[in-house]
């Protein structure tokens, strides 16, 4: 079937903001289905909140709208662009959300736009709980017993009928947001009462538990002339009961008898054609261990989380075959691009092994609760792929980052048999670790299969690694043993460690084997690799075949999406390969990431699928054997494997590793910053709590408490007193009782923030970004505004002239972010990254300039001045932008809310207006900020902020918001002539701020408190109940005044005017 000969333009929808659920997969998939349209020669729109994104460049999509996604927002774009279709099934549940509500009002019939992907009919099928439950038993497909309700009530009674545990699932969430487990009726009502609130149509499934059953997925594809295939089966380690997105998944599934196999595969083409979804499709399923008997758990009607890493672990394309089949092809009229001979009607063939292991942010969030159930709190996952389970367990462990190179956790030997028993029934992100701790100690696998429901061949493979480290420790480290050890995945890091030898048997050659898609039957031309030493190397045999004759390049990733290094370091490694191949070079890229563009099949010339550390990046180089390497744009992940590299000889194009340590290392950058005569806080660097103290009392308080090179200001702290500074020390020195503490004077003031391109000789900066909060919430969590506002013409040209003296004083060649604080009107500098930063995509794209290129360029010699952009500081762009960050506070229970110097946010929206007002009110609006003023306003706040508030609150007042606070705030506010009602801490009266906010008066609060963190506080207690209720909770007195000059305004969504970001004004030879 051809292309539809109706549809000329299409409007892609994308997912919005990097929250918890909902990540770097929908930028991969919407960037391989705007690509795929624009191959059939259709005009592709693009409308997403998230500027960090490859999908939102001028280059993918022919209009580019970074917009909130309202459906307000959205009918203004398809009344101006006139699209003949709209693509629902790419951009999450964010995307298909608003397809169907616009679907549903009429409003696509009414402008003659076709829903492509999955009609309105299929979406209701699939989302409304009801409905589904009707769809699969007309099909015979069985249910877990469930009933579909709509107030707390019906729940409790339903659940009395089939008896707790019971588990809740809100319709149209994503990651499982609203969901759990309810054990009681207590938990019930809580849990029930979220999902409702949650669930855009106000409607939770209350279903039977099924946990301890395994959970398998398909995922499947299907056209519209109803050919059907299933491109991957995966299985979760855990069973029924932890979010597929926080499970250790294997692919393809591993455990299932044949018979299990084929009937789970036949029931998800059958689901696939009743609902007539054409594209992509996910289907979760519940088997019964113990029998034939299984259940669908949910369908996903759409490209999902588990599309991004069935895509990965097959090599199949999910999303581009999915944008093709909505416009009308079909599957065998749809080349498989990495054989170049198959079409993709055929299922992908696997002869390895697949393993996807979570990546939580509880090393960040010490007092989250770190229990799994059915809500996901991993931000992110690495992909591991190897010739056995074994292999591809292990490159995942140490892939993820979180300090190990085995499943061996040395916290866990301290505990006795009873604690290690509870941590393992205590099912939380270290749960794997621990049962690996009852294998090495002798805890038979029956028995802990009794424990955890894993499968006895899960835990068989466990149990193989953990006699393998006894081996080590234990045995004379034979060759035969090495070799057997390499090929289990253990790196030589850790057969030292583990063997007491320094001096290893000679080492097995670099091997690589291949991913084609189908079991080398044919030759792939854009082919991937994985490591898996001992076996016969497919990489220089195919190396030897094709080469061009041109230099290479290997760029390193930013590895697993976390809170700190996030979406915008693949953006930024993604146009590196670009600018790269530009410039003559082949590029090979290694990292391990499904969700991201880096990893697509053809982004690169080459793609090694394997861990980013520095062993593993020597054996790419040795079989790369590349010109120089690249490790700027992938983040801290990719910046730490300079030092390595450089002192193996490897070239690192860009700043040398020298230039890096210089801006890292304290002591050398304070020496620096002195010789140049600019100015920083006084700090010192210590190394214990005594040293700290002494430390902070000497400076003065309030002092800034951090860890020297830290990732998203992990662990950093404000300390207004000792104790503080005991609590802060204490959590850093748990982490890494190494670490070099800097502990840095805290100077309030205006914080400014500063990206520009160095060639050694010359700098030019984009713009200058000036942050609404003041210094002390971290740079990631403050609202960004670009052009700067409140600087003045002298302090511009003098921050602009230090950025040039530093930037050439630390050798930079590429990128550099420097912040700034402005304290009593003098300039000092926080902290120099030379390096790619979090702004570069936004900063890039209001201005037009593309700054990864011309930092590539000036990293391999080029010079500004013959680039075209100009030197120094470039004039401001047409536009005002607005970087908003956004949260998942909703996911982390225990979290404290309250922002300070280590980021809490996932991801960001951007708001691009001519004015600056208008550009805040888009920003705000795009992140979720909705107050109503005839609610009231809760304020609590600490004693160094009530000289500010008074302002503050008369401007809510003025708004009509009825004033609430506590004792010693509302004294404050009644001194400046302000109506408050008086209310209670939460430890001083049963009436109190708490039940004040379940009454539903209160429509906003502002909460600041000298202390925070630690769940037990007042302070933090009320802030998790504004979360648990929806409440917004403001915890910056600078939001709060931005906030209240926005709605002063009194902005309208219907009079916001879209701007399409493609059409800013760029040389010729970057248009398109």
């Amino acid at each position: 079937m051809p292309l539809k000969p109706n549809l000329k333009k299409i409007l892609l929808i994308g997912s919005g903001p990097i929250v918890i659920g909902q990540a770097a997969e929908f930028d991969y998939a919407g960037t391989q289905a705007c690509r795929a349209l624009r191959e059939e020669g259709l005009n592709v729109v693009l409308v997403n909140s998230n500027p960090a994104t490859i999908m939102t460049d001028g280059a993918i999509a022919d209009e580019v709208y970074v917009e909130p996604l309202t459906l307000s927002m959205l009918r203004k774009i398809i009344i101006k662009e006139k699209p003949d279709g709209l693509l629902s099934t790419i951009g999450g549940q964010m995307g298909l959300t608003l397809s169907m509500q616009l679907a549903r009002e009429g409003f696509l019939k009414e402008r003659g736009v076709e829903l492509l992907g999955a009609s309105l009919n299929t979406i209701e099928k699939a989302e409304d709980r009801e409905r589904f439950k009707e769809t699969m038993e007309s099909i015979g497909e069985p249910v877990i017993p469930s009933r579909v309700v709509t107030d707390v009530e019906s729940a409790l009674a339903y659940a009395q009928t089939i008896r707790y545990p019971v588990v809740v699932r809100p319709a149209f969430t994503l990651g499982g947001t609203g969901g759990g487990i309810a054990a009681d009726e207590k938990e019930l009502t809580e849990i029930a009462s979220n999902g409702l609130r949650l669930s855009p149509i106000h409607q939770i499934l209350v279903e039977k538990s099924v946990s301890g059953w395994k959970e398998i997925e398909f995922e499947v594809m299907r056209d519209g002339a109803g050919n059907v295939i299933t491109v991957c089966s995966m299985e979760n380690l855990d069973p029924v009961g932890v979010h597929t997105g926080d499970s250790i998944v294997a692919a393809p599934a591993l455990t299932l008898a044949d018979k299990e196999y084929q009937t789970l595969r036949s029931a998800a083409l059958r689901i696939i054609s009743a609902l007539g979804v054409e594209g992509g499709c996910n289907c979760q399923f519940a088997l019964d261990p113990e029998s034939f008997r299984y259940a669908v758990i949910e369908v996903n009607p759409r490209v999902s989380r588990s599309s991004a890493l069935a895509s990965k672990a097959t090599g199949y394309p999910i999303a581009r075959a999915a944008a093709k089949i909505a416009v009308g092809l079909r599957l065998d009229e749809i080349r498989n691009e990495i054989t170049g001979k198959t079409s993709a009607c055929f299922e992908p063939a696997l002869d390895y092994v697949v393993v996807k292991f979570p990546k939580w942010p509880f090393d960040k969030f010490l007092y989250a609760n770190r229990k799994l159930g059915t809500q996901m709190k991993a931000t992110g996952e690495v992909m591991a792929i190897g010739r056995s389970f074994e292999q591809a367990f292990m490159k995942a462990v140490r892939g993820a980052e979180i300090s190990l190179d085995t499943p061996h956790l040395a916290k866990l030997e301290r505990m006795t048999a009873d604690e290690l028993k509870a941590k393992i029934l205590a099912q939380d992100d270290e749960r794997v670790f621990a049962v690996y701790e009852a294998l090495s100690r002798g805890v038979t696998i029956g028995e802990l299969h009794r424990l955890t429901k894993i499968d006895e061949w899960f835990l068989a493979k466990l149990w193989n690694l953990a006699s393998m480290e006894r081996r080590l420790r234990e045995d004379k480290l034979t060759p035969e043993l090495y070799y057997e050890a390499k090929k289990m995945g253990y790196p030589d890091k850790a057969i030292r460690r583990l063997s007491g030898q320094e001096k290893l048997p000679p080492a097995l050659p670099a091997a690589y084997k291949m991913v084609d898609t189908c079991g080398a039957e044919f030759e792939a031309e854009t082919p991937y690799f994985y490591s898996s030493p001992g076996e016969s190397d497919e990489a220089a045999p195919f190396l030897a075949r094709h080469s061009s004759g041109k230099p290479t390049a290997v760029v390193f990733g930013s590895g697993p999406i976390r809170i700190g290094q996030g979406i915008e370091f693949d953006y930024a490694s993604v146009h590196c390969v670009m600018a790269l191949k530009r410039a003559g070079y082949e590029v090979a890229i290694v990292n391990n990431n499904p969700e991201t563009v880096s990893t697509d099949f053809n982004t690169g010339d080459r793609l090694y699928f394997d861990p980013l550390t520095p062993e593993d990046a020597m054996r790419v180089i040795e079989m790369e054997k590349p010109a120089g390497v690249v490790v700027a744009f992938g983040g801290q992940t990719a910046i730490k494997l300079a030092k390595p590299l450089g002192d193996a000889g490897v070239h690192v194009f860009g700043t040398s590793p020298d230039g890096i340590d210089l801006a890292e290392d304290r002591g050398r950058f304070d020496a620096l910053l002195e010789s140049l005569g600019i100015s920083r806080a006084a700090g010192r660097t210590v190394r214990t709590e005594q040293e700290a103290l002494e430390a902070a009392n000497t400076l003065g308080y309030p002092v800034l408490i951090r860890p020297s090179y830290v990732l998203g200001g992990q662990n950093m702290m404000l300390a207004f007193t000792d104790d503080d500074v005991h609590e802060t020390m204490g959590a850093i020195l748990t982490a890494n009782p190494e670490a070099d503490v800097l502990v840095d004077k805290y100077l309030m003031g205006t914080e400014l923030e500063v990206d520009a391109v160095c060639d050694g000789e010359d700098v030019l900066i984009p713009g200058i970004m000036e942050h609404i909060e003041r210094a002390g919430v971290h740079s990631g969590d403050s609202i960004a505004v670009y052009p700067a506002w409140n600087l003045s013409k002298e302090k511009t040209e003098e921050l602009v002239e230090d950025t040039r003296r530093l930037a050439l004083a630390l050798g930079v060649q590429g990128l550099v972010n420097i912040q700034y604080v402005i304290h009593e009107n003098k300039i000092y500098v926080i902290e120099a990254n030379p390096r790619s930063s979090r702004t570069i995509p936004y900063i890039s794209k209001v201005t037009g300039i593309p700054l990864v290129e011309l930092a590539v360029r000036s990293m391999l010699g080029e010079k500004l001045r013959d680039m075209g952009y100009g030197t120094g500081l470039a004039a401001p762009g047409p536009y005002h932008a607005v970087k908003v960050p956004v949260f998942s506070f909703e996911k982390l229970s225990g979290v404290d809310t309250q922002l300070g110097p280590e980021m809490k946010s996932t991801g960001e929206v951007l708001g691009v207006a001519p004015t600056m007002e208008e550009a805040l009110y888009k920003g705000l609006l795009a992140a979720g900020y909705h107050m109503r003023s005839d609610k009231g306003m809760l304020i609590c706040v600490r004693d160094s902020d009530k000289s500010e508030i008074a302002p503050i609150a008369a401007a809510y007042a003025s708004l009509g918001c009825p004033l609430y606070a506590t004792e010693g705030t509302a004294a404050t506010l009644r001194k400046a002539g302000l109506t408050v009602e008086t209310v209670k801490k939460i430890h001083e009266s049963r009436e109190n701020t708490m039940t004040l906010l379940e009454s539903g008066k209160v429509g906003c609060i502002l909460s600041t408190s000298a202390k925070g963190r630690i769940p037990a506080r007042d302070s933090v207690k009320l802030r998790r109940k504004a979360v648990e209720l929806g409440v917004p909770c403001l915890t910056s007195l600078d939001t709060a005044a931005a906030l209240a000059s926005i709605l002063k305004r009194h902005f309208r969504e219907e009079d916001l005017t879209p701007v399409d970001l493609a059409s800013l004004s760029r040389p010729e030879s970057q248009k398109k």
